[in-house]
C-alpha cells in the first residue's frame, strides 16, 4: 500500500472531478496519510479526512444541488440594484452560510465537527486573511492569533476556504479580547475569503516533513484542475460579468507557473472540460463527466507511479528552491 499526502485544488463546481481522482487513488491502493485543500478541494480534503470514500463522496455530491447555497433575502434579488445593494452592504452576492450548514450536517454523519474529533495534522485547509494580507493555514494558525483551534468548527474553517471574493460574504474571524484592546469594534474582526487568492494548490505545505530520505518519506501529489476555459473567452458586458471573469481566472491560473516548472512529477492533471468555476447550475450529466475525467486521469498517473522517481525528483527541487 502506498501512503501519501494529497493537497487538493480549489475550483468551484468543478470538485467532483477530484473525487474521481480519488477513487483511482484508492483502487490503486492508495492510502492518504494527511490531505490539504483551498476551496472546493478543502471540502474533497475534509471529508476524506473525515472517513468518506470516493464512492460515497461521489454519492454526496452528484446527490446535492449547488443553486441551494445561493441564498439571499428576496430584496437583494431585485434585478441589477439588489445584488449592487448586497455587495455594497455584505461584500458579497450570496452568504455562503447555506453550504458550511450543508457540510456541517455530512461532516457530522462521521462523527466529526471540531478539529479535535479529527487526528492531530490529517486536515489542513488554506484560506485569505486579507485583513492582514497573509494566507491562514488552518487549524494552525488560529492558535497564533490567541483561538484554540482544537474547537474550532471544521465546516466553518471550509466555508472560509470557499468564500470566494465578492461572491460570497467574507468570513469575519473575530479575534480574542486581549488582541484588540482599545480597538473600535468594527477592527476587532479579520476578513478571511477564499485561499485561491494566495494559494490555490499549496503543495509546500508538507514539503519540510517530506525530505527524509531514511525510508520514511511520505510523498505529496497534487490534484489539480486543468484547463481553465483557455478556449473560451469571457464575455465581459458589465460589472458583474468583468466580476465573475476576474474571480474565475483568480481560481484557474493561480500557481500555474508553479505547477509547471517544479510539481509536474507529482501533480494529477484533471482537465475540466470547460466547466466554470461558478456554474451552480451544473447538470447531473456534466458532473459524471467530470468525475469520469478525474478518475481517467488518475489512473494514468497511478499506473505510472515510481517512488523512486518521485524522491529523486523531489529532491533534485527541494534543494533548488532552498
Amino acid at each position: 500500500m502506498l501512503r501519501i499526502n494529497g493537497v487538493f485544488q480549489g475550483g468551484g463546481v468543478r470538485g467532483i472531478s477530484l473525487v474521481g481522482a480519488v477513487q483511482a487513488a484508492e483502487q490503486h491502493a492508495v492510502q492518504f496519510e494527511r490531505v490539504a485543500g483551498t476551496s472546493s478541494g478543502s471540502i474533497v480534503a475534509s471529508l476524506i479526512a473525515a472517513g468518506y470514500n470516493a464512492q460515497e463522496m461521489k454519492n454526496i455530491i452528484m446527490d446535492t444541488s449547488f443553486t441551494k447555497f445561493l441564498k439571499r433575502a428576496s430584496i437583494f434579488n431585485i434585478s441589477l440594484i439588489g445584488p449592487a445593494l448586497r455587495i455594497l452592504l455584505k461584500k458579497g452576492l450570496y452568504s455562503g452560510e447555506a453550504l458550511e450548514d450543508w457540510l456541517r450536517g455530512v461532516l457530522k454523519t462521521k462523527g466529526i465537527q471540531t478539529f479535535k474529533d479529527l487526528p492531530s495534522g490529517k486536515l489542513t485547509i488554506i484560506a485569505s486573511d486579507i485583513t492582514s494580507g497573509k494566507i491562514l493555514v488552518l487549524p494552525d494558525d488560529l492558535d497564533k492569533l490567541g483561538i484554540k483551534s482544537a474547537d474550532f468548527d471544521v465546516a466553518h474553517a471550509v466555508r472560509m476556504s470557499c468564500s470566494i471574493p465578492y461572491f460570497f460574504d467574507p468570513v469575519l474571524l473575530r479575534l480574542p479580547p486581549k488582541m484588540v484592546v482599545g480597538r473600535p469594534f468594527a477592527e476587532q474582526f479579520d476578513h478571511i475569503v477564499d485561499g485561491a487568492l494566495l494559494s490555490n494548490l499549496p503543495l509546500w505545505l508538507f514539503d519540510q516533513e517530506g525530505t527524509r530520505t531514511d525510508g520514511g518519506l511520505i510523498p505529496t501529489v497534487g490534484f489539480q484542475m486543468v484547463g481553465k476555459n483557455s478556449n473560451q473567452p469571457h464575455n465581459i458586458k458589465g460589472p458583474f460579468s468583468m466580476l465573475q471573469a476576474l474571480v474565475e481566472t483568480m481560481l484557474s491560473a493561480h500557481d500555474e507557473r508553479y505547477i509547471e516548472q517544479e510539481n509536474r512529477y507529482r501533480t494529477i492533471k484533471v482537465p475540466i472540460l470547460g466547466v466554470s468555476p461558478t456554474e451552480f447550475n451544473i447538470t447531473h450529466e456534466e458532473s459524471l463527466l467530470l468525475y469520469e475525467s478525474g478518475l481517467r486521469a488518475g489512473t494514468k498517473f497511478f499506473s505510472d507511479w515510481s517512488s523512486q522517481r518521485y524522491e529523486e525528483e523531489f529532491i533534485k527541487y527541494f534543494q533548488q528552491a532552498f
